[in-house]
């Protein structure tokens, strides 16, 4: 009876660490409208949810220049047209407004590298006009950590938003409405699930014709698993099997002291 009740409660206590413990994971990413500028301004391409909360930076290009110093080091390495421009590719707001404001375009032979001045676990952009070609790559040091291209958004179920602005060709990226193709846009958050896969560096780049449009950079540092999309009241399923598999073992020693007791 003694090995009995010992091999029961280490299944228990197994079963909690299991559950609770964290497998390996890496960079996912979550596709959103996004929102209006802070200002409110509608008319300034889509912004991050979490725009608003002081330990979230954005770059929005609006003063037509790379950053260059700061927490985000941008650079084009490579020969070819990339630049900050405004024009009717801009990605569009998050009901579909146009984007009057400057943004970043990338063409072949010509990357945007952003260099990090410490570890994020959380860079998010809006991305559109999409083009088959439109990559990201993230790094920690030289090391690539995961890269991300148009086709994985449409593996995943497609932009949020595919606009009328936007005319395209039947490619990766976009969706043909009616009779007429047009390219995804949409507020795209990308984000580590563990410590495993935080990062320090980013290339945008674009592989074959067409361009890379994205505008409003959100970034936020961390050196953990990015928690700002997880439920705030309820645990995660893993989590709430552990607590229950630990309670448990609470109430299986419980109902046998009682047990005990009624015997004495």
């Amino acid at each position: 009876m003694l090995f009995k009740k010992s091999a029961f409660i280490t299944t228990l206590s197994t079963l909690a660490i299991l559950c609770c413990a964290g497998s390996a994971h890496a960079i996912t990413f979550k596709m959103t409208t996004g929102i209006a500028s802070p200002d409110g301004k509608t008319d300034q391409g889509a912004w991050s949810e979490f725009s608003g909360l002081s330990d979230f930076k954005t770059v929005d290009f609006n003063n037509g220049q790379l950053p260059t110093s700061g927490f985000a080091k941008y650079s084009l390495v490579g020969n070819g047209s990339s630049s900050v421009r405004a024009d009717m590719w801009a990605p569009v707001g998050p009901n579909g407004e146009k984007n009057t404001s400057k943004y970043l375009a990338i063409f072949e032979g010509q990357n945007a590298v952003i260099e990090l001045d410490d570890y994020l676990n959380y860079f998010a952009i809006n991305w559109g006009a999409a083009h088959s070609g439109n990559i990201y790559s993230f790094y920690n040091g030289d090391t690539l950590v995961k890269s991300f291209s148009t086709a994985d958004i449409d593996q995943a179920g497609g932009f949020a938003i595919y606009s009328p602005l936007h005319p395209g060709n039947n490619e990766a990226g976009a969706k043909l409405v009616n009779t007429q193709y047009y390219q995804g846009n949409g507020y795209v958050h990308f984000y580590s699930e563990s410590s495993n896969d935080i990062f320090n560096k980013i290339v945008i780049s674009q592989v074959g014709g067409g361009g890379f449009e994205t505008d409003n950079h959100s970034f936020h540092k961390g050196t953990g698993r990015f928690t700002g999309f997880d439920p705030k009241s309820v645990p995660e399923p893993s989590t709430a099997l552990g607590i229950m598999a630990v309670g448990g073992i609470f109430l299986w020693k419980r109902k046998n002291q009682k047990a005990a007791q009624y015997r004495q």
